[in-house]
């Protein structure tokens, strides 16, 4: 094995970067990947929460930096599916107990171990970000249709490029056909063009999502869920596999627009 490091970033919060993070490791996992997903938010951790594993923690991604366990020992495996463990984060410290270079050492420990290293950037372009980055083979931007989302969006994509780590990727999250309709939320036209990079998802607004998070359950283990059939086709492409576009826009001729104009098949 060589796993692949994927960072997903954001620049704010509140745009379903954590849950975009554990909803992917879920579905790689479901494509009998073998996944460890890293909680790189020191202090405000999250991902054990979303993942249903909040109760099973003994050690955290500092006390493996600092020497107090063995990696082996941080990792909790998701009892729903073998290969996917969780390396939560501290909540009793700040970033700066961690350097990149530490994340760096860490990935390089699991690579021969995993097929996919899933990092949960903190939002924002502080230290946290600049550790989630550092070891990054892939950065995924996640961002709503919203202007200011999109601007922060921006930033980071010009960071990740600036560091050498792109070109990033786009998932595009709660996107409100309705609102979008009415002229009342950006279109996927109009951030693609604001942003110019690669759209790997588009995840439509569903209240599922909300729901499953809340019980630790990841929406991807839904079988009737637009917002997880939306991830399983991300996980899919970062598999290499060709997905066409789910239709989630009503009535607007919207697959066809933006195949055309991204002229290959993706969510």
């Amino acid at each position: 094995m060589n796993a692949k490091v994927v960072t997903i970033s954001s620049g704010k919060g509140g745009v379903g970067k954590t849950t975009t993070s554990a909803n992917l490791a879920v579905a790689l996992a479901q494509e009998n990947q073998k996944v460890v997903c890293i909680d790189g938010d020191i202090g405000l951790r999250n991902l054990d929460v979303i993942l249903g594993l909040e109760n099973r923690i003994v050690y955290d991604l500092v006390d493996v930096v600092e020497g107090r366990c063995r990696i082996r020992q941080a990792m909790i495996r998701d009892k729903r599916l073998p290969e996917l463990f969780l390396i939560p984060a501290a909540q009793t410290r700040d970033k700066s107990a961690v350097s990149p270079s530490d994340m760096i050492r860490l990935c390089e420990e699991l690579r021969d171990e995993m097929d996919w290293i899933i990092i949960d950037s903190p939002a924002g372009i502080e230290r946290g970000f600049r550790n989630a980055l550092a070891p990054a083979d892939l950065v995924l931007v996640v961002t709503n249709p919203e202007v200011s989302s999109v601007r922060d969006a921006d930033r980071i994509i010009g960071l990740v490029e600036a560091e050498e780590k792109g070109p990033a990727q786009l998932i595009l999250n709660r996107v409100n056909p309705t609102l979008t309709k009415r002229g009342d939320m950006l279109s996927t036209e109009d951030v693609l063009e604001l942003l110019a990079i690669k759209l790997i998802g588009v995840i439509p607004e569903d209240e599922s999502v909300i729901v499953a998070s809340n019980r630790g359950q990841p929406v991807t283990f839904a079988n009737n869920s637009k917002a997880g059939q939306a991830f399983h086709n991300i996980a899919k492409r970062l598999l290499g596999e060709d997905v066409p576009f789910m239709n989630i826009e009503a009535n607007n001729g919207f697959i066809n627009k933006l195949a055309k104009m991204m002229k290959f098949r993706g969510d």
